[in-house]
């Protein structure tokens, strides 16, 4: 019997002979198969792709988003509530006390500019203190830094060096933080404490968090070092130190020493003059001391002007409103010019 292969090959046979094309049907090796090759493909097109995407990966590496500048804070003071403490503020109407730190800011600026009789070193460093506690050095100290402030040629930077006894923030409504302490110590930069106002060209510069060593802090040459540096950056800032008192601490005359010039507030018809005389005589190596008269009637101011005259200027500045510092708000004196 016949195989069925042999008859299908006899079958084909016939039709060649017929004349029929039957094409690659004779051929039956051809088939898929040389298509699994291919596969071997996939790996070859990863390769392939993996450089495409590799390029994306620098641009959203972390350390591009580390390097960034320091930002200045910002906060918003309350004028109005401070214009109703009795502190000067922009805008507010023109007024005696106003006038008086017109007054006393222009042989200030003046000095600080290079513009006085003498050239002074830091002369744009002022420190603002007086002999004893109460007698209104926080109150001049903030009342001059916003009068400078209104200047159209210099700006202000107003430090709390009052670091035994810090009011400066507490008075303008603002909780506490780091300041300059922490900068001294190399626990922050100075960028990161530095606090700008809605009053444009009013900086601050909080005391910072207490520190049992703050005399050596303040004595160190890390102060020596910041101390020139923020004298020399900025030819048009005036820097104001609010200071402790001189009789009561050593931090003060510790910083007097590397001020430019140094405003001693006596309050008129309390401060005894042996106390001025005392608190004067502590830093008589600082080359322009002014005393400012605070509280001061036209009577007292006369007074006080013949008996402190001979210190720094020789006069006395009087005006109608009193600050016990770290005591609340200031208080109208009525009557007193």
């Amino acid at each position: 019997m016949t195989s069925l292969i042999e008859q299908a090959a006899a079958r084909l046979e016939q039709l060649k002979q017929a004349g029929v094309d039957l094409g690659n049907a004779s051929a039956p090796a051809v088939s898929t198969a040389p298509v699994a090759p291919a596969t071997p493909a996939t790996p070859e097109v990863a390769a392939q792709v993996t450089p495409v995407s590799a390029p994306v990966a620098p641009q959203s590496a972390p350390q591009a988003r580390t390097l960034h500048p320091h930002e200045t804070k910002r906060v918003e003071l309350d004028l109005e509530a401070l214009t109703a403490q009795g502190f000067l503020t922009p805008h507010a109407p023109r007024s005696y006390l106003a006038d008086q730190y017109r007054n006393i800011k222009r042989p200030l600026i003046r000095n600080a500019m290079g513009k006085g009789a003498a050239t002074l070193n830091h002369a744009n460093l002022i420190m603002v203190t007086s002999a004893l506690p109460g007698e209104g050095k926080s109150f001049t100290s903030l009342n001059l830094a916003m009068s400078i402030a209104a200047e159209f040629d210099n700006t202000v930077m107003l430090v709390d060096a009052d670091v035994a006894r810090p009011s400066m923030l507490r008075m303008l409504g603002l909780p506490p933080g780091p300041g300059l302490l922490d900068v001294l110590e190399n626990s922050v930069d100075m960028a990161d404490v530095l606090i700008k106002t809605n009053v444009d060209k009013l900086t601050l510069l909080p005391s910072g968090r207490p520190h049992a060593r703050a005399t050596e802090l303040l004595a160190s040459d890390a102060m020596s070092g910041l101390l020139d540096h923020m004298a020399k950056r900025y030819a048009d800032r005036i820097i104001i130190f609010d200071s402790p008192p001189l009789l009561l601490t050593t931090e003060s005359r510790v910083l007097a020493s590397h001020m430019g010039q140094i405003v001693i507030v006596v309050q008129a018809e309390r401060t005894p003059q042996s106390a001025v005389l005392q608190a004067v005589s502590t830093i008589e190596n600082c080359p322009l001391k002014m005393v400012l008269l605070n509280q001061a009637s036209a009577k007292a101011d006369a007074g006080y002007g013949y008996h402190y005259g001979s210190y720094g200027y020789g006069q006395g500045y009087g005006y109608g409103y009193d600050r016990d510092d770290g005591q609340g708000g200031a208080q109208a004196v009525a009557g007193k010019a």
